[in-house]
């Protein structure tokens, strides 16, 4: 039987027309955009001489499918990021105390880092209501859950609560800059809540009143 001899585009095109057959898996979004990346590649490589303009062209071809995939993967990150609806987490990796959330906020306010001194006071917010037993701990606590809950029993405080939390959403994940105002608005409710006094209901609810902070009983 005589030999046939195929050039290598074709026998590439050979390829790809078998493995479209239905016999075979159909490969995920990650395999078919890795096939298409490197069968680019192929192709420039390939035919880099006769593209006008030549290697020059195709440098210039590769520089920009860098960047477009650079702005995907970042658009795919902050969408990531802003799933929730613009409704942050208050919580990192780690545990640290009110007070310690607190004396870092302030540290950042002293350097004029108003973006990371309002994330922290208002986590310090969050813990010193959940250390006196106002809240209960639960992890993956939003920005907008902490408001929401915190004003069923401080409902004079709704308005502040709501900003605070938009507050910390903008510069926590819409990457907005930080304010001074903004922190000093959240800098006062923390030292609002602190000045109260919680006594549980029946349901466990908590009632404030005016005194200095006390644990439920």
């Amino acid at each position: 039987m005589a030999t046939v001899l195929i050039d290598r585009d074709a026998a590439h095109d050979a390829a790809q027309r078998e493995l479209a057959k239905p016999m075979y898996p159909k490969p995920t979004l990650a395999e078919r955009v890795s096939d298409w990346i490197n069968d680019f590649l192929y192709r420039l490589v390939e035919h880099g001489s006769k593209v006008p303009g030549g290697w020059f062209t195709i440098v210039v071809l590769l520089t920009l499918l860098a960047v477009a995939i650079v702005v995907a993967v970042r658009i795919a990150r902050r969408t990531m990021k802003t799933n929730r609806k613009g409704d942050s987490l208050l919580f990192g990796i780690g545990e640290r105390s009110a007070a310690e959330h607190r004396a870092t906020a302030e540290r950042y306010a002293a350097e004029g880092i108003w973006a990371a001194a309002i994330r922290h006071r208002l986590r310090a917010v969050a813990r010193q209501l959940e250390e006196g037993g106002a809240l209960t701990t639960v992890p993956g606590r939003t920005a907008n859950e902490l408001a929401r809950e915190t004003a069923k029993f401080l409902p004079e405080l709704e308005s502040e609560l709501g900003d605070a939390a938009a507050s910390f959403n903008d510069v926590a994940y819409g990457e907005r800059p930080g304010t001074e105002s903004g922190y000093r608005n959240i800098a006062e409710l923390d030292e609002q809540i602190r000045s109260r006094r919680f006594a549980a209901s029946g349901d466990g609810t908590a009632h404030g009143g005016t005194e200095s902070w006390a644990h439920l009983q």
